[in-house]
């Protein structure tokens, strides 16, 4: 029996405690922390724990008794419970974003190693049958060399939700849409088409002025021969998100959409309804998951321990590309230069030192509220 602690309490957590429950031949949550005690005793009671409640996470792992850990705190503070509980020979799951900079994740990657111990990355849309059918489909090559990429983060949030008193600041956000709402298309993205060699970006705040950080950003990414847009937007009605794929012989998305074209003698189009029939073959080829989200990722990882493979799907290292990703993001539409990838260790935004002092401040924070009445969250393709 696999012992777990969630270590923060907040709206996320829940996600990761229904997850656990759904295992509870496999895994027994034996502690919930949170720094205020009370969030994390109405956690234990609204799901209905027997598990210990802490508000010293440090107690908790010298105390001893625990397997593996959920990081579910505000991002600034993943990278030192993390590397704290690996050093500890606890295995850790942390939520995205894996950390404030990629120097912090470099430590986190050397903690694991040291301690011999699994660092998984939440980036629970890896685990959706959609995206599992378009990675086929792509493996396949039916659709030929990818040309042209576009990823659509399109979410709206209200005023207020920059009051939370964590969110909006560079400091303790650590960015703002393209970070904490963008970065499981962008993870999705660099998995199915890998890191670009350069990004040119920008990046504004058009609609929150009680937040530091921005609320839409527009990428674009040169591969060689190849070409991909990313736009990052908490001000988006309608909240749609798609992933569309353009193959130099088809289009596929998700959601699922297949098209295919072939050339006219004078050069004009003409649909290729053989081609789109193989590609849905392939598609309806593919099994559905047993099981999706965060389920499916936390499953991945108890599997990996209980087999003793340490093999997960989304490792330390993957977590820190995507994190590479939307930092040369930053770097860009801060400096307004174009920036090559991969970024070294003297980029001006590869620590956290250097993201606070570089990074493009649009507003000062004006609210600070401990937690909002209600605490349900949205989250891609789930609810929790």
């Amino acid at each position: 029996m696999i012992r777990v602690a969630i270590i923060g309490s907040g709206a996320i957590s829940s996600s990761h405690i229904e997850a656990y429950q759904s295992f509870g031949e496999r895994c027994e949550i034996v502690a919930l922390c949170d720094l205020r005690r009370d969030i994390a005793e109405k956690k234990r009671q609204r799901h209905r724990l027997d598990c210990a409640v802490s508000d010293d996470y440090r107690e908790l792992l010298a105390r001893g008794g625990i397997d593996l850990v959920s990081v579910c705190t505000p991002p600034y503070t993943h990278a030192q419970i993390a590397i704290n509980a690996l050093n500890a020979g606890v295995h850790v799951i942390v939520e995205k974003p894996m950390a404030s900079s990629l120097a912090e994740c470099d430590r986190m990657n050397a903690a694991a190693d040291a301690a011999g111990r699994i660092l998984s990355v939440i980036s629970q849309n890896r685990f959706g049958n959609e995206i599992t059918k378009l990675k086929h489909v792509l493996d396949s090559g039916l659709a030929g060399r990818i040309v042209h990429a576009q990823v659509d983060s399109f979410w709206w949030r209200g005023y207020v939700y920059y009051d939370l008193w964590w969110r909006g600041t560079w400091d303790k956000e650590g960015g703002g849409c393209t970070l904490n709402h963008a970065v499981h298309h962008i993870d999705m993205l660099q998995w199915l088409m890998g890191m670009p060699d350069k990004v040119t970006a920008a990046m504004s705040n058009t609609a929150h002025d009680n937040a530091e950080v921005e609320d839409l950003s527009i990428a674009i990414l040169s591969y060689p021969r190849a070409l991909a847009q990313i736009t990052s937007s908490v001000v988006h009605h309608g909240q749609e998100q798609q992933l569309i794929f353009q193959g130099e012989k088809a289009r596929v998305s998700m959601p699922w959409k297949v098209a295919a074209s072939t050339s006219k003698e004078n050069g004009f189009p003409e649909a290729n309804r053989e081609l789109e029939q193989q590609l849905q073959r392939a598609a309806d080829e593919v099994q559905p998951l047993p099981y999706v989200g965060h389920k499916g990722q936390i499953d991945n990882v108890l599997t990996a321990i209980e087999n003793g493979s340490g093999e997960v799907l989304v490792t330390g290292r993957e977590g820190r590309r995507t994190l590479e990703l939307i930092t040369a993001i930053y770097q860009s539409a801060s400096t307004g230069e174009t920036v090559r990838l991969p970024l070294s260790p003297d980029s001006p935004f590869y620590t956290r030192e250097g993201v606070l002092a570089n990074a493009v401040r649009f507003y000062e924070k004006k609210n600070a509220v401990a937690e909002f009445g209600q605490n349900d969250i949205t989250v891609s393709g789930e609810t929790g």
